[in-house]
């Protein structure tokens, strides 16, 4: 078993193919903090129809240690990225889930993973990222809506968890 889930966040544009310098920065930062007690949950999902998703561009270009790869592709905001994260620490019995995502979207990540993830300890580092204007006004527009996203997460993660059989979650 793991001791930590090391999540790096996917980031993409409704332009181009293949991995976004954003995504690309987190990633190689992601690569030089794991080892191979870790499990690295890869997240992100194909924003256009057909095309690969981000999660598994990132497993394509993965040079990290010997860590244990996991890929999300389903999860296509923030809210999803931590209730999707929260399923497999609690698979994995981790105690410990690092954050990987840029220093403009770090505290909306970590207020969606520690409401997501209690009793597990969560710490979000920030990769070197490109950034603009827009990314932070958009960052700020949207933090308001965190609890929103919160609920509706852990409605969806519930609802998920019942189908399977397994109860209420989180």
């Amino acid at each position: 078993m793991p001791d930590r889930l090391v999540v790096v966040l996917g980031y993409s544009s409704r332009r181009g193919d293949g991995l976004h310098p954003i995504c690309s920065a987190r990633l190689a930062h992601a690569a030089g903090l794991v080892d191979e007690t870790d499990a690295v949950l890869l997240s992100g999902w194909s924003r256009r129809r057909g095309s690969v998703a981000e999660a598994d561009l990132m497993r394509s270009a993965w040079n990290g240690r010997g860590a244990a790869l996991l890929c999300d592709s389903a999860a296509r905001i923030t809210a999803e990225n931590a209730a999707n994260a929260a399923d497999h620490a609690r698979e994995l019995a981790v105690g410990h889930v690092l954050v990987v995502t840029s220093w403009w979207h770090r505290l909306r990540a970590r207020a969606l993973f520690r409401s997501l993830l209690p009793g597990i300890r969560v710490d979000v580092v920030a990769a070197r990222t490109p950034w603009s204007p827009r990314l932070l006004l958009r960052e700020l527009a949207v933090f308001p809506l965190v609890p929103l996203q919160v609920a509706i997460a852990r409605r969806r993660a519930a609802s998920l968890s019942a189908r399977r059989g397994g109860g209420a979650a989180g």
